[in-house]
């Protein structure tokens, strides 16, 4: 087989090195999860959600996560029966459905995003805000890379994904 060119071992570096942190910072992050009773799983749409401070679509919670819907609707029933979100209809559409978090859900989410700024600051103390933005822009070539593989190509731009980008903090996704 002959030698890859020089830029696709380094893409292959890149998304190699991407699994196995992705990997390593569940783990490291699940200690601190664990501790309010949240399992890996349910931690993702529940810190989405309280991310975005406001009540969000059950589907557009799972396009924001990445979660399919029908696995989505698990997740939300242990958080539900955890006392942590809460799902409403829609009154401007009673098929869809609200999710929101109660204020045990605002109380543990806080506490956990308290620990976890302190876990990153840790982790991340020695990466530079300039590393940590192109890693974003990194970040943000996989997402469109993959939704763009998924999407037909006559799909226009306003109708694709949203864009994410260095500035946009509001977007971090999972833990």
């Amino acid at each position: 087989m002959p030698a890859m060119p020089e830029i696709d071992v380094l893409r292959q570096s890149v998304s190699s090195a991407l699994v196995i942190a992705a990997r390593q910072w569940r783990r490291t992050s699940q200690g601190v999860i664990a501790a309010y009773n949240v399992s890996e799983a349910c931690a993702t749409p529940l810190l989405i959600a309280a991310r975005l401070d406001a009540p969000v679509r059950q589907v557009a919670l799972a396009e924001l996560t990445g979660i399919e819907g029908p696995s989505l609707v698990r997740l939300l029933d242990q958080l539900c029966a955890a006392n942590l979100v809460r799902r409403d209809e829609d009154p401007d559409d009673r098929r869809a459905k609200i999710i929101s978090l109660t204020d045990e859900g605002r109380s543990v989410t806080a506490k956990i995003e308290k620990e976890l700024i302190g876990l990153r600051a840790g982790v991340l103390n020695d990466v530079s805000r300039e590393d940590l933005e192109a890693t974003l822009r990194v970040f943000a070539a996989f997402k469109l890379g993959a939704f763009s593989q998924t999407q037909p190509a006559s799909t226009p731009a306003s109708q694709q994904g949203p864009a994410i980008g260095p500035t946009d903090t509001n977007t971090e996704e999972g833990v």
